[in-house]
């Protein structure tokens, strides 16, 4: 295991694990196949879409999600209260609310601690209320685990040094820039900072709610989403390992792809979004990772609900949420509320 998560330590880039790894399409097989290999040769079939329940959960009576917060704790709470989940004090006052944040809690910030410390209280005491707290892994999360530090701020380098990591990583650490050692030795698989990030998943389902940090495509569907889940939280909790999981990756995995979020979704993009959402029998998917400047928005009929609004001091928006109650969806904000979207 040290020697495999030595490369890590050291690969201060996006690994080369999240290359594009799918494979060629059917038109390409062909294309490539050498002359003497006969024309009949199977062409391997890939399963139907089949779902795996084990990230599903019921259908709950109101949902608050929350995108991207980016090392600012200010603009979460924010955002909480604004949800009605905690008080001035920061305590839960949600009851039974049940609130998503959809990943990239990490990077350009300085308030790092803060936020991971503050989703595991509110886990805590949502549950005890009957309500409960998803924090999501988003590509930021992932992307630390791997060692690739490009967005951290050198707060977030600082607030990790004073950390004491055991042998073993103290040991893969030895070769990293003095000021980088603490946050590599808390953030490698096994480290103490992957460990409570292990507990979040990729994707979430509640009711016909689906939740992701990028985008739920029908080779994520087939993969398996809850072996997504369970694979990625191994390997943040130090499970032997190569590298990341194949199913996060890649970069069209679900915490990279902007096939649903990014500009006006092509009807090519809407229709997978369809298949997907049918396979799941889903109603509507929500995403982050990708700011929408105009505020939270849908597309593709209000199948997909884009909430990254760009909350943190980085961006500087404005608090911005989205409530779900049933099949009624309202954008809350600082500045008013949306209308209910109409129903789909």
């Amino acid at each position: 295991m040290a020697g495999r998560l030595l490369g890590l330590v050291l690969a201060f880039t996006l690994p080369a694990a999240c290359a594009k790894t799918e494979p060629p399409s059917v038109a390409d097989a062909g294309a490539r196949r050498p002359p003497s290999t006969p024309a009949a040769t199977p062409v391997k079939v890939e399963p139907p879409l089949a779902p795996d329940p084990s990230f599903q959960l019921p259908a709950v009576e109101r949902i608050v999600a929350i995108g991207d917060v980016h090392g600012d704790v200010s603009a979460l709470r924010a955002a909480l209260r604004l949800a009605s989940a905690i008080d001035e004090a920061g305590k839960w006052i949600g009851k039974n609310l049940v609130v998503v944040q959809t990943g990239d809690q990490l990077d350009r910030g300085d308030d790092e601690p803060q936020i991971i410390d503050l989703l595991a209280r509110l886990r805590d005491e949502a549950k005890s209320a009957g309500g409960a707290v998803h924090a999501l892994n988003g590509n930021h999360e992932v992307m630390n685990v791997q060692a690739d530090f490009r967005y951290v701020t050198p707060d977030g380098f600082h607030d990790f040094s004073g950390g004491h990591p055991d042998a073993l990583h103290q040991q893969l650490t030895a070769n990293v820039p003095l000021e980088q050692r603490g946050r590599a030795a808390a953030f490698l698989p096994g480290g103490e900072v992957a460990r409570r990030l292990s507990v979040q998943p990729i994707v979430i389902q509640i009711g016909g709610n689906v939740f992701v940090h990028g985008g739920v495509l029908e080779q994520h569907v087939r993969y398996g989403l809850g072996r997504m889940n369970r694979e990625t939280s191994a390997w943040m909790a130090g499970a032997p390992s190569e590298s990341a999981p194949a199913g996060i990756a890649s970069e069209r995995a679900p915490i990279w792809v902007r096939d649903y979020s990014e500009g006006t979704p092509s009807a090519e993009r809407c229709a997978e979004l369809s298949r997907v959402l049918h396979a799941l029998s889903g109603t509507r998917m929500i995403v982050g990772h990708t700011v929408q400047r105009q505020g939270i928005n849908s597309a593709c009929d209000g199948k997909v609900w884009r909430i990254d609004v760009g909350l943190s001091r980085f961006y500087g928006a404005k608090p911005s949420v989205l409530e779900i109650r049933g099949d009624s969806v309202r954008v809350v904000s600082l500045v008013g509320s949306a209308a209910p979207a109409p129903l789909e």
